[in-house]
């Protein structure tokens, strides 16, 4: 036992120095219990002579066993899943801990201006909202919304932050605890993403995946290269789980020869959406034209996040690497060009992407631009509306309004926030995260579990280096002369909130952020009782 204590002794130190003060109390809570375990196994350890090795495997085995199940014990209570019921119960521990991709499809460039060795997400960080010592729940009332007020005003009415609107909402109960100008719509730029994610996920479910396929036409033998309207079809080498174009060549190279087929006529089919493919903004690094076919999002400098430079022809240049991808396999093809495959046509091939909670993570822990117009697109689809912008806009509102949400003088003008015409308020931001953390609507939860964590992910990975690094999770906007944060914060008291601060009219992006942050910041540690 004490070779086995010495092994394990430095890794537990490790670990301990990770974890943040609150949860030193599960420690004090589980303290008796342990202590009677050990008085229990300490006369049965003592009467043990000449212990063989794989009596010290056992000994350390039940020991540890042991020790676990007391400390689980004191942590309850438990359902019967298997998770911790207030943590069901406001949505605060997800599927995925930290929210993000866990490493799994994480930049390794710096071109999203998020550094290439942040640290992993570290785990939600709502996970410490339920009470520790047998069940016996240590979290307080929620905030007193004056005291409330007397913290979070005069942080608000920073002269950087122009023209504000602000609410926070307590998650369990779904009560407003601050609001300025809550109803007002102001221009929200990217955490009109929140909105987004919320509708998609409502429309179309977490588990749906946008799939590309091919098709081949009975008399012309032309094969149709089929848009499925998923931005993350990769040309890779490397797929690391998203939908292959080289795969899909591959499979597709395969289903051409068993029809004594070696060369073809391609064409593309980008049907799926209507309307024009040019964002309002114009030709612009942060988004590329909205079409159903793109490989790595047109990207040409092989980044996988922030602003880069975007081929001209997002289809057309996903159409052609796909020739030289058949051509690597034996098929011989036209210059591909623009068609619409028929009825008729035989499916040969298909790749899918990861399912859409995957895509909505991706798209709010990056900001991504590309993943927002697609989602918007496919909501527009799945509600009967035509997949432009004014589809998704008509499509947008009327799924939030279906949720039972403040939609009144919102506007949706794309699905990325990029257009300064959308308009949302402070009031639909926090009531869009409660419902999203309400145990009634499981679908909308990655709209939670995407969020940037400060510190830690995407977009806040390089802000909040104070104490509420981990524990405030938000969705950042940013415009010239715009800034914005929304998202959930565990305060002082155990309490989850959701919160959204809007500012417009911003003369300095760095001090309005710095504003917004600190107010955040202020939020978590606030008892305010």
């Amino acid at each position: 036992m004490t070779r086995f204590a010495g092994a394990v002794r430095p890794r537990l130190a490790r670990a301990a120095q990770a974890v943040r003060p609150r949860l030193a109390r599960t420690a004090t809570a589980a303290k008796p219990r342990v202590a009677r375990l050990a008085r229990a196994v300490s006369p049965q350890a003592a009467r043990i002579t000449r212990p063989k090795t794989w009596q010290y495997t056992a000994g350390a085995a039940t020991a540890g066993l042991a020790l676990a199940a007391g400390v689980v014990t004191a942590a309850g209570p438990w359902d019967s899943t298997g998770q911790r019921t207030a943590e069901r119960d406001r949505a605060a521990a997800q599927e995925r801990t930290g929210g993000a991709d866990h490493g799994r499809h994480t930049d390794t460039s710096n071109s999203s201006g998020t550094a290439a060795e942040t640290p992993l997400p570290a785990p939600s960080a709502a996970s410490v909202l339920t009470g520790l010592g047998g069940g016996t729940s240590t979290v307080k009332s929620a905030p007193n919304g004056k005291a409330l007020a007397g913290v979070l005003g005069p942080l608000l009415d920073a002269p950087e932050l122009g023209t504000r609107g602000a609410a926070v909402v307590d998650v369990a109960s779904g009560k407003v605890l601050y609001g300025e100008a809550a109803a007002k719509p102001l221009v929200p730029a990217s955490t009109t993403k929140i909105a987004t994610a919320a509708a998609a996920l409502a429309a179309l479910g977490p588990e749906h995946r946008l799939t590309t396929r091919t098709a081949l036409e009975p008399d012309t033998k032309e094969l149709v290269l089929v848009g499925g309207g998923d931005p993350t079809l990769t040309a890779r080498k490397e797929a690391e789980g998203w939908a292959s174009l080289r795969e899909l060549a591959a499979a597709t190279a395969e289903g051409l020869k068993k029809h004594g087929l070696r060369e073809v006529t391609l064409s593309y089919d980008t049907t799926l959406y209507t309307g024009p493919d040019l964002h309002p903004i114009g030709v612009n690094d942060n988004i590329a034209r909205v079409t159903p076919l793109m490989a790595d999002e047109a990207r040409t400098d092989g980044s996988t996040s922030g602003p880069a430079p975007r081929a001209a022809d997002p289809a057309k240049d996903a159409a052609t690497k796909f020739a030289s991808f058949l051509a690597d396999h034996g098929i011989k093809t036209t210059s591909p060009g623009p068609s619409k495959a028929t009825n008729r046509a035989e499916s040969l091939a298909e790749v899918a992407s990861p399912p859409l909670s995957i895509l909505v993570e991706r798209m709010l822990t990056n900001s991504d631009n590309d993943i927002a117009e697609a989602l918007a697109r496919h909501t527009a689809v799945a509600s009967g509306e035509r997949a432009d912008f004014a589809g998704a806009d008509e499509a947008i509102r009327a799924r939030l309004r279906k949720l039972g949400l403040p939609v009144t003088g919102a506007v949706f003008k794309d699905g990325s926030g990029l257009n300064r015409d959308d308009r949302l308020t402070a009031g639909l931001l926090t009531a869009l995260l409660a419902k999203a953390s309400d145990p009634a609507h499981p679908e909308l939860r990655s709209t939670l579990t995407g969020l940037p964590v400060a510190g830690f992910t995407g977009t806040l990975a390089s802000r909040y280096t104070d104490g509420a690094a981990g524990v405030v999770r938000a969705k950042t906007g940013t415009l010239t002369g715009v800034n914005a944060l929304a998202g959930t914060v565990v305060d002082q008291d155990g309490r989850l909130l959701a919160f959204a601060f809007m500012a417009t009219g911003t003369t300095d992006a760095g001090a309005a952020q710095t504003a917004l942050d600190s107010t955040a910041t202020a939020l978590a540690a606030c008892g305010c009782d």
